[in-house]
């Protein structure tokens, strides 16, 4: 089929890339003209692991096309996906203003039958803005799907290729075929398509990543109380989560969820809900609990120096929100950091990732160091805010040699007690006991 996708931001790039594995032809549009150009030459403007290989793969293959000409790509295609930022209000409520400018454009330019499928995170009810956007401009007969994506940053490529079900809104019976012949890939290997209404499709998505921020939110409020009674969270974590009604995942305690999904959903739901009458509370309670989080060890590293942080040189390893990706929306080092400057406390921080984005909006605030070890020289304390792999065995005796203090404060449960407990460094970590 031809397929255009109308945004190259991490969803539509994710999306367009794998349709065009899947053997379609895929039209990325955007109106970025030198991001676009860049895309033509192979450039990858985001991290994602496995994603440049299968983008170049379907390049060559010329089923990949990249174009700043909506109409042009709507000509094209039988079918136009909405892959549009829906970033959150002042209000918490999802800004659908991009999507609704495409759907005007769509209205202008539509000359035959098209699927519009709306693959961004949006509030129940968008697909009938949309439907009705569309129709105030045409009587061209189209259709609008509900087709939320599932990705999880640092997996999308696996995500994208293997998902665990397919979600599509639609209550037409044409617009159903033609997304069943779309994932016919899939369906044909046992993934399953589960149709339902627009409504129902869009809520979907909200109260899947609601859920899971709130399970996150609920294992941190666990290891906190660990640490008053003397529990240790890690036991706690795989007692429950061998009980298969709970599962093994996301009950790994840390500095809080950050990035492009759970805590705008959070917002944005819970700001639907007020639209209604209706409050979320367990979602309101999740959202105080979880930022309040994210610097829950700024006191502990304020509390080992005395109370005071002027001066101190404190090293951070990891600015991105997760392990294996640069994205660092949301992400609990920019709230640490901005924390720790305040309270005038020096950085200086690692990830070969993230880095780039950090500069952009904190500039020379901080130092950047080109290695995990190098973060460390003079440090006074050593924070760990991202789980990336090589962070999990590090050389304890040259973190000592580079430290000026033998600290450290993890974030993300680095480290098992038994790998710090005889390195002679203290050790404060997340719903487990201190190691002196």
């Amino acid at each position: 089929m031809n397929i255009t996708i109308v945004g190259t931001g991490y969803v539509g790039l994710v999306t367009g890339t794998t349709l065009a594995e899947l053997g379609n032809a895929v039209y990325c549009v955007d109106i970025d003209a030198e991001k676009v150009a860049r895309m033509k030459q192979g450039h990858v403007p985001i991290y994602e692991p496995g994603l440049e290989e299968m983008f170049l793969r379907n390049i060559q293959a010329q089923r990949l096309f990249f174009t700043t000409d909506l109409k042009e790509a709507l000509e094209k295609s039988e079918v136009i996906y909405l892959a549009l930022p829906t970033p959150p209000g002042e209000d918490g409520s999802a800004d659908l203003s991009y999507v609704l400018s495409v759907a005007n454009q769509i209205g202008d330019w539509i000359g035959e039958y098209k699927v519009i499928v709306n693959k961004s995170t949006v509030p129940v009810g968008t697909a009938d803005l949309v439907r009705k956007t569309i129709s105030e401009k045409t009587d061209i007969p189209f259709d609008v799907v509900s087709n939320p994506e599932f990705l999880r940053e640092g997996f999308a490529v696996e995500d994208s290729m293997n998902p665990a079900r397919v979600i599509v809104g639609s209550e037409s019976e044409r617009a159903q075929e033609m997304m069943a012949k779309i994932y016919q890939p899939f369906t044909n290997i046992g993934i399953p398509i589960i149709f339902m209404d627009e409504k129902s499709s869009e809520l979907t998505k909200y109260a899947a990543n609601s859920f899971l921020a709130a399970k996150i939110t609920f294992m941190n409020e666990i290891a906190n109380y660990c640490e008053k009674v003397g529990a240790d969270v890690d036991k706690v974590r795989l007692g429950m989560g061998s009980d298969d009604r709970i599962g093994h995942r996301f009950l790994f305690p840390g500095i809080g969820y950050g990035g492009s999904c759970f805590p705008k959903d959070v917002k944005a739901l819970i700001r639907s809900g007020k639209q209604e009458g209706f409050d979320f509370q367990i979602l309101e309670a999740t959202e105080k609990v979880n930022q309040k989080q994210k610097t829950i060890l700024v006191d502990e590293i304020e509390n080992y120096f005395g109370g005071e942080l002027k001066g101190k040189k404190i090293a951070l390893w990891g600015l991105a929100f997760k392990a294996n990706t640069d994205d660092i929306r949301e992400a609990s080092s920019i709230d640490n950091i901005k924390l720790l400057l305040e309270k005038g406390a020096l950085i200086t921080a690692y990830d070969s990732i993230a880095e780039e984005n950090v500069r952009k909006i904190l500039g020379d605030k901080i130092n950047y160091a080109q290695e995990m070890y190098a973060a460390l020289e003079d440090a006074d304390c050593l924070l760990i805010a991202t789980e990336w792999s090589e962070f999990k065995n590090p050389n304890f005796d040259m973190m000592a040699k580079a430290m000026k203090n033998k600290a450290i404060f993890d974030g993300r449960n680095m480290f098992a007690l038994e790998q710090v407990e005889h390195t002679g460094f203290y050790y404060k970590s997340i719903g487990r006991k201190t190691l002196q």
